[in-house]
């Protein structure tokens, strides 16, 4: 993927050598993934900014938020991989571990909130644990925290919440596909959740605590998967931005981001006339586009130039590839 040149200057008067490396030495914008392992406590907005301004990303953007007390793998979008947040927001498995702590219900059903009540936690079973954990398995109406960026009336809930009006109770549809959990002590169950894109892990902590009739809260959140990239590949904050010099090295392809896509390599002919807004017409292949199949389309060398749909064409066996938003820049 041909990189902007990184803008090092070999010397800045009575600088300090990490206030040059910070300042001066910050590498060009980058297209592509980075796969940052966010620590409790930050916000994901303030970790984009650190980025943003530490490296020189001006064009950033990510692929579903963590709430500050959670922890784990948030996938950063740099450069033209904003153009695919909603592919990957929207058809991704996340994989989320962590501990529900029973007997105490908040405002924002996490431990970040202001206690409501504490009721008492006796006998709970561990089969039945993980009875009404499995319970939340498949697709179905999930209420929405009030303390959450869900918009009513243009405004988010949680502003209308930390003001003290009244929040409308508001319900999405979410898809769990597993759902397991282990009672850890009395008062504690540690739980692993494979679901869809938006689904609010406080939530289903809450109507957890709603089932056993002992109230519950989320203690601890690690996000461990968010298709297609796993937790073991992303870096500490620190880490990125205190090596410049290897940014460009930590960031992902585009085309790897989107595995299940058809990818398409062009030549230069044919990427020319993409850029130009043409469609191109493709001879019908057992193995290739089918009509209504979202594709990728690469350049020769690799480098992601768009993503396309592929369209019957107006003869019999031949297809039309049209790009629906191009990754290349102008």
């Amino acid at each position: 993927m041909p990189l902007e040149a990184n803008r090092c200057l070999s010397a800045a008067p009575k600088a300090s050598a990490p206030e040059i490396r910070e300042e001066f030495c910050r590498p060009g914008q980058q297209d592509g993934i980075l796969l940052l392992n966010k620590e409790r406590g930050l916000s994901s907005a303030a970790c984009l900014t650190t980025i943003k301004r530490r490296l020189g990303q001006r064009r950033i953007g990510h692929a579903g938020t963590l709430d500050p007390m959670a922890e784990g793998l948030l996938v950063v979008l740099l450069g033209q991989a904003t153009k695919i947040s909603d592919p990957l927001m929207h058809a991704g498995e996340k994989i989320y571990s962590g501990v529900i702590r029973l007997g105490i219900v908040t405002d924002t059903w996490d431990a970040e909130g202001r206690i409501l009540e504490r009721l008492p936690v006796r006998g709970m079973d561990p089969g039945r644990v993980r009875e009404a954990c499995a319970s939340f398995v498949g697709t179905y109406e999930q209420e929405v925290p009030a303390y959450s960026a869900a918009k009513h009336l243009g405004r988010p809930l949680y502003e209308l919440a930390r003001r003290g009006l009244e929040t409308p109770v508001k319900t999405k549809m979410v898809s769990v596909y597993r759902c397991e959990a282990e009672l850890v002590d009395p008062e504690r169950i540690f739980f692993r959740v494979s679901c869809a894109s938006g689904t609010y892990i406080r939530s289903l902590a809450h109507s957890l605590g709603k089932r056993l009739g002992c109230g519950a809260m989320l203690e601890k959140l690690t996000r461990e998967y968010s298709r297609p990239f796993g937790i073991e590949k992303a870096r500490a904050l620190g880490e990125i931005v205190q090596n410049p010099e290897e940014f460009p090295g930590m960031v992902f392809s585009i085309a790897e981001a989107l595995p299940d896509w058809p990818h398409i390599r062009l030549g230069r002919e044919d990427a020319a006339l993409i850029r130009m807004g043409k469609r191109l017409s493709v001879a019908a292949d057992p193995g290739g586009p089918a009509p209504g199949r979202g594709l990728l389309l690469l350049e020769a060398d690799g480098t992601a130039l768009a993503l396309a749909e592929c369209l019957a064409g107006e003869r019999e066996g031949a297809f039309v590839l049209r790009a629906t938003r191009g990754l290349w820049n102008t």
